[in-house]
Formats: structure tokens, sequence, C-alpha cells
């Protein structure tokens, strides 16, 4: 068995081993990636603690318990000398002392700036799940970039493979017929060049194939060299209209609610500045006990105190030199600034949409135009091995009409799977990408 056959026979093992490997389904991909896809496990992770500070624990609504104790121990010597010359010694004396005490604190009014943190909490919480979703959404249209990167590829693999075999095929009739004398060296030497053509050209693909795989195994958070096939047949959606599109873009696209969510928290910032205008009222409340015990003879030998005690406190910050008011006002303008940000990106959006559906349009004619040209090559190339096996063209001449079959089909998938990633990318704008069909 020679070199060509040899290489023949291993592409063809290589084909039929593919076919019994795990089947990675659209579904399957974006199920492995919520669940292992490392920027979406930290987006989770985020929501998580925004998720924790919006709890009553960090309200400032329950109030403080504090417990302290004590122990504490002396042994002193001390000497005494009286004003009639009267010395008197306490050597070693020794001292101990127990002290524990419970106490309360609670703010019964802060000018409502408590009531408004909690209720910023809670919308900051609201809006790190979006964040989570705008993350989760980029690295779903990532992965399906590279899932259809990868079926782009075993497409042409298919396609370079079904070459060489034909090119192969040329290669066996056209050294039958040297042997009887129909045709030339030459006519050899080019079906070789041929064949090894295509050999290069699935080396190439099988290398492409292989990175492409190693790049979608990272994004899907699992083993890099794990192997797979995937689904290469896609379905499109319906007609995309500007108007409608941009309804929903305007409404469910996560940019604009992240936005919004954004000018909801300013104005609590707002009204969290101005309650430090008013006063604020605490509580407090302790019960404590003290024990001393002493040998010394110049002071009690026991000492023992208990009690409770309670008051509020009344703070009012009458004024300050102008700083709240001053924060305030900063405040507001960064309120402002927030409405300047949701024009921008409102107008963007515009731009956006238009961009990315006219993308479609002209992918979709890309991809209808070529699939017609992949239609009329292979009647062409039909035709064409009709007259090679005649002997009515020359070898040359059925080589050319096979080349541009093979590059047909590689420009069809080309724009099959570009058009496909252009309507993800308008479901994306239009934050219906998490919900859509693939």
């Amino acid at each position: 068995m020679n070199f060509k056959n040899t290489l023949i026979l291993l592409l063809s093992i290589s084909f039929q081993v593919g076919n019994a490997q795990e089947l990675l389904t659209k579904e399957n991909a974006v199920s492995l990636a919520l669940e292992n896809n490392y920027g979406i496990k930290i987006a989770k992770n985020n929501v998580e603690i925004a998720k924790n500070n919006a709890s009553v624990y960090n309200s400032g609504y329950l109030p403080k318990f504090i417990g302290n104790a004590g122990l504490d121990y002396d042994n002193n010597s001390s000497e005494f000398t009286l004003q009639n010359g009267t010395t008197t010694k306490n050597n070693n004396a020794e001292s101990n002392g127990y002290n524990a005490s419970v106490g309360l604190n609670y703010t019964l009014f802060d000018g409502f700036g408590r009531s408004y943190n909690y209720k910023k909490l809670k919308e900051a919480y609201n809006l790190s799940e979006l964040e989570a979703k705008t993350i989760i959404q980029n690295e779903i249209l990532k992965i399906f970039a590279l899932y259809y990167e990868v079926a782009r590829v075993t497409e042409n693999q298919k396609n370079i493979i079904e070459s060489l075999e034909i090119s192969k095929r040329r290669l066996t009739r056209v050294n039958y017929g040297f042997d009887y004398g129909q045709n030339t060296k030459l006519q050899i030497l080019n079906a070789e060049v041929d064949v090894n053509n295509d050999s290069i050209r699935y080396v190439n693909e099988k290398r492409l194939l292989a990175n492409a795989k190693r790049d979608l195994n990272l994004l899907l958070g699992r083993n890099v060299t794990e192997d797979f096939i995937i689904e290469t047949e896609v379905v499109f959606n319906s007609i995309f209209e500007y108007t409608s599109l941009l309804a929903k873009a305007k409404e469910y696209n996560y940019e604009i609610q992240k936005i919004n969510k954004n000018i909801e928290l300013s104005e609590y910032d707002i009204k969290i500045s101005k309650s430090d205008l008013l006063p604020s009222l605490n509580l407090s409340s302790s019960y404590g006990f003290n024990q001393t015990n002493n040998d010394s003879p110049f002071i009690y030998s026991k000492q023992q105190f208990n009690g409770f005690n309670a008051g509020v406190n009344l703070n009012w910050n009458i004024f300050d030199g102008g700083n709240t008011k001053t924060r305030i006002e900063n405040t507001k303008i960064l309120a402002d600034n927030l409405q300047v940000q949701k024009e921008e990106t409102s107008n963007r959006l515009e731009r956006n949409v238009a961009n990315a559906l006219e993308i479609y349009n002209n992918a979709i004619f890309i991809k209808n135009a070529e699939e017609k040209n992949v239609e009329t090559n292979k009647h062409n190339f039909e035709r064409s091995a009709e007259q090679f096996n005649l002997g009515q063209i020359t070898s040359i001449e059925f080589r050319l009409a096979q080349v541009n079959l093979l590059n047909a089909k590689y420009n069809l998938n080309d724009a099959k799977y570009q058009a496909k990633t252009a309507e993800l990318v308008l479901l994306q704008l239009t934050g219906e990408l998490l919900d859509a069909e693939y």
C-alpha cells in the first residue's frame, strides 16, 4: 500500500470514529455553560453578594446587642506613714474583680435614611441580576460563535474528504490509462499534485477543527482535550422588521434596563443625602454587674455594683458648613449624567439594531446566493465528470470543476454560519437571546 492509499484509509477511519463521539447539541452547550463557564460563575457569585447585602441583616433595622465580661487580678505591697510618724505596711495584698454587662443600641429614627438605603440595596440586587444576565448573554453569544465555527470547519472537513476521494479515484484512473498508453506522465503528475493539495487542505482543516474544539471546551468550563461532534444544521427565524426589533430593544435590552436601574438608584442616593438634614433619635440601654475583692486593710474588702440604665439621644446636624448641601447638589448632577447616558445609550442602540439588521439581511442574501452557486457548480461538476469519463475534457478541466464545487461549498458554509451569528446578535440586542430557540 503506497502513501496516498494509506492516507485515504486513515482519513476514512478518522471520519468513522468521529461518528461515535459525544454529540454536543446546542442545548447541551448552553446547559454546560450556565453551569461551568468561569465568567458566568463569577457573575452568579456577585449576585449572591448583592443578595446578602440586601438582606434585613444588613438593613440597620435590627438592634445591636453588645455583651462584655472581664476578670482582673492584682498583687501589691504598700507602705503608709502617718503625720505622727506611725508606719503601716501591707505586703502581698491580693485583689480580684469580676464584671459583666449587656447593652442594647437601636436607632429609632434617622431621617428615613435607613429606609431609603434598604430600598437602594434591594434595587442594587436587581441591578446585579441584570449584570449577570448581561454577562451570561455575552458568554452564550461567544459560545455560539465558537459552536458554529466548529460546525463550519466540520462541514469543510467533510467536503475536503469527499474531494480527496474524487482526486484519489482520478489518480487511479489516470494510472490505469497510462498503463494502457492512454494517458501521459504529465497527467499522472497533475493528479498526484491534486491529491497532495487536497491532503494538505485536509490537514489544515483538521488542525482548525481541533483548535476550535479546544476553544469551545474552554468556554464551557471543561477539559480542553475533550472530543465531541456537533450539530451542523441551522434553522433561521422569520424575517425581522426594524420597527418591531427597535421596540423590543428599547424595552428588553439589558443595557437599557441597567441604566434605568441606575437612575432609580441615583434617586435613592438623593433621598439618602437629604435624610442627613433631619434629626436622628437613638435608644441605648444596658445592665451591668461588677464585684471587687481586696485583702488590703485600707479599703473595702468587697465591693459589688449592679444596675440597669436606659436613655434616648437626639442628634440634629443643624449646620455642617454646607457639606450636606454640596453632597445633595452633586448627587443631583450625577443623576442628570445618568439621564444623558440613557439618551446616548438609546441612540446607540438604534444604530446597533439598524446595523445588525442590515448585516443579517446581507448575510441571508449571500447565503441564498451561495446555495444557488453550490447547485450550479454541482451540476457543472457532474457534467464535467461525465465528459471526463468519456474523454471529452482534460483532467485539468475536470479538476477546475472539482475545485469550483469545493470552494462553493466552503463559501456556503461561511455564509450560512455568519448569517446565523448575525441573527443571534439581533436577538442579543433585543434581550431575547437567552429565551431563543437555537
